[in-house]
């Protein structure tokens, strides 16, 4: 029922007042005096019609309105003030405008519900993930620390070597709660960007730098795209320190999970504005359902091997929250057997 029907309603139901009332009127004055004024029955009949029009919107409007007022109390969480309440009326297409914000509410409790499923499934999972990535350094830990006390220690053969295991093990505990932090600030704004001008080449250089004695034990060749000479300059604003951790995280990440005697190459893209970088291998390939989850926290492709190569877990999400807070974007895109390219932008320096 819309406005237009109950305006319908209202008129029709007045005028069978009116014509009820004239003919009423009409029947008494002949039968009590056998005479009748046409013209004061009509003119008193028309008042009678704009009282009961009157009375009759203004009980159909209380009515609805009370209703209404109830459904809304249910949908808002936002109190309306006196003003605000008067203006609820029937000339305001009251059903069809409750029908909609029902509508718009019963969608939005939808979503939140959906949004807290996720959130709840997330939280279930990053929990569980913590906890194990934690317990494993812990038990691996206590193992050492009781072989040691039952004797081990008197070992001179052994008890070094359980030390450093567990030294290992205490440097990942500490390199996950790190990364944790850093996360944690970064979403936070804990963490401000300290933007300057730096040459992206040059800190790549220095990145393969640090990689280079890694790469090497895998005989894996770290190299720019043909395109970047000895001398070649690509001038960028951001903050050097963070997008130094970027490189060192997805270059190191191409190592570690690239084929023997491979290559990680990376590649510079002018784009107005914006320097696409690209970080590619031709290591074992991500599987397409993986992609998507890939900067997730402690989220791994492959479980055992990434544990037994020391990472936290936490490096490519760490990546994706340092470009996002640059306000940029990062991608990744991959084949079984072909390799893996993660690709970002960083603003241009003006000259």
């Amino acid at each position: 029922m819309n406005f237009n029907n109950i305006n319908k309603i209202l008129l029709i139901g007045t005028l069978i007042v009116f014509c009820a009332y004239v003919l009423f009127v009409s029947a008494l004055s002949y039968l009590v005096s056998n005479y009748f004024n046409f013209w004061i029955i009509v003119i008193s009949g028309l008042f009678v019609y704009v009282i009961s029009y009157i009375v009759f919107r203004k009980i159909i409007n209380d009515f609805i309105y009370n209703r209404i007022k109830v459904i809304y109390k249910t949908i808002q969480n936002v109190k309306k003030t006196k003003e605000e309440k008067l203006k609820t009326r029937i000339d305001d297409n009251i059903i069809e405008t409750v029908s909609r914000d029902v509508s718009i509410w019963a969608e939005q409790k939808k979503k939140e519900i959906e949004d807290l499923k996720k959130l709840e499934n997330y939280r279930r999972e990053f929990l569980g993930n913590v906890s194990h990535e934690l317990k494993t350094p812990l038990f691996n830990i206590q193992g050492y620390i009781l072989t040691l006390l039952d004797g081990a220690i008197e070992d001179s053969q052994v008890n070094r070597v359980y030390l450093e295991k567990t030294e290992k093990n205490i440097e990942r505990m500490i390199n996950i709660v790190k990364d944790l932090e850093i996360i944690s600030q970064l979403e936070s704004g804990e963490i401000k960007l300290n933007y300057s001008k730096f040459d992206i080449v040059a800190l790549t250089r220095e990145v393969f730098e640090m990689l280079e004695v890694k790469a090497s034990q895998k005989s894996i060749i770290l190299r720019f795209h043909d395109s970047i000479s000895e001398n070649h300059q690509i001038w960028v604003k951001a903050d050097r320190e963070k997008i130094q951790q970027v490189l060192h995280n997805l270059i190191e990440n191409s190592i570690n999970y690239g084929n023997e005697n491979g290559r990680t190459k990376v590649s510079f893209y002018d784009m107005n504005d914006l320097i696409l970088v690209e970080v590619s291998d031709n290591g074992i390939g991500i599987e397409e359902k993986h992609l998507s989850r890939l900067f997730e926290r402690f989220y791994r492709v492959d479980k055992s091997r990434s544990r037994n190569l020391g990472g936290s877990g936490l490096g490519l999400a760490i990546v994706k929250h340092i470009i996002e807070s640059h306000n940029q974007t990062i991608n990744v895109r991959s084949a079984i057997g072909v390799g893996t390219t993660f690709s970002f932008t960083l603003s241009k320096a003006k000259h």
